[in-house]
């Protein structure tokens, strides 16, 4: 459960920074066009990059023994980094999000749009693939409740966003409501970086 729960707000907090793919989602939920293709794909996408990296971090770890300290400590590192980051966007006064209007488009190009979203972003796959897998590991051997936490947390997310976006909307559109966001996100980042310094100090 420790570790379902600390993947589920790893993953939450991610992904719930200002981004193109989430002014994409809140749109199209604004605008009731393919929300439901749109939240699978972003949701879907996230749990196959998940999975990519637990999968691909215990297949190292079992080949590289120092690995997963390594792994522990540059987790700490970017959690920190990241953490800062958005504490300081948060002193800067936010960034409202607010998504453009503009005539309806075809599905196709919807979805061409949303996989470039998530598949064409380096960002996805450092956040993904790389930190949350490496960060399973520090709740081996129940690393893959760790992921299905973090996969959970990307269709909470993408479907809050998506079907509760008329409801966000005047929220979101407010720069001081960005503002609380950034920070709880630092927050979240914080407290899990604190959290493997205590196992790494334990170890």
């Amino acid at each position: 459960m420790a570790g379902f729960i600390a993947g589920f707000f790893s993953g939450l907090g991610l992904i719930a920074a200002i981004g193109a793919q989430n002014a994409f989602v809140l749109r199209q939920g604004l605008r009731r066009e393919y929300v439901g293709i749109v939240v699978l794909i972003c949701a879907v996408s996230d749990a196959a990059l998940v999975a990519i990296g637990v999968a691909g971090a215990q297949m190292i770890a079992t080949t590289l023994p120092g690995f997963q300290l390594i792994m522990l400590w540059g987790g700490v590192a970017f959690l920190t980094i990241y953490g800062a980051l958005r504490f300081r966007a948060a002193w800067r006064g936010g960034e409202a999000l607010r998504p453009t209007d503009g005539a309806p488009v075809s599905l196709t190009r919807v979805v061409a749009i949303c996989l470039a979203f998530t598949w064409l972003n380096p960002h996805v796959y450092l956040d993904t693939v790389a930190l949350l897998g490496a960060l399973s590991l520090q709740y081996a051997p129940w690393q893959w409740a760790f992921g299905t936490g973090a996969i959970i947390a990307s269709f909470v997310f993408f479907g809050a966003l998506g079907y509760g976006a008329r409801l966000f909307a005047p929220v979101l559109a407010r720069p001081r409501a960005w503002v609380v966001l950034e920070v709880l996100i630092g927050v979240i980042m914080w407290g899990i970086a604190i959290k493997l310094v205590l196992r790494a100090v334990a170890l």
